[in-house]
């Protein structure tokens, strides 16, 4: 008995990204290690790339990342 189940049935409504195609897509058609989302709607689903984008840089940006612990400074 497999473990998972090689595809998943979305619900309506449900929009993703696919990485491997560079397209929106309604229920998941590709893989999850291939896409993004649920998003809510088709528009969120279009601008998943700019929305990682966004988040990866308040992410690199953030200072509670960046202490001197995590440089390995002593003081």
């Amino acid at each position: 008995m497999a473990l998972f189940k090689k595809r998943t049935v979305g619900k309506p409504g449900e929009w993703y990204y696919c990485l491997e195609h560079k397209k929106v897509e309604e229920g998941p058609d590709c893989p999850g290690k291939d896409r993004f989302g649920p998003y809510a709607s088709r528009e969120e689903a279009t601008h998943a790339m700019e929305t990682a984008a966004e988040r990866n840089l308040e992410w690199e940006t953030d200072p509670r990342w960046h202490d001197a612990s995590a440089r390995g400074d002593d003081d």
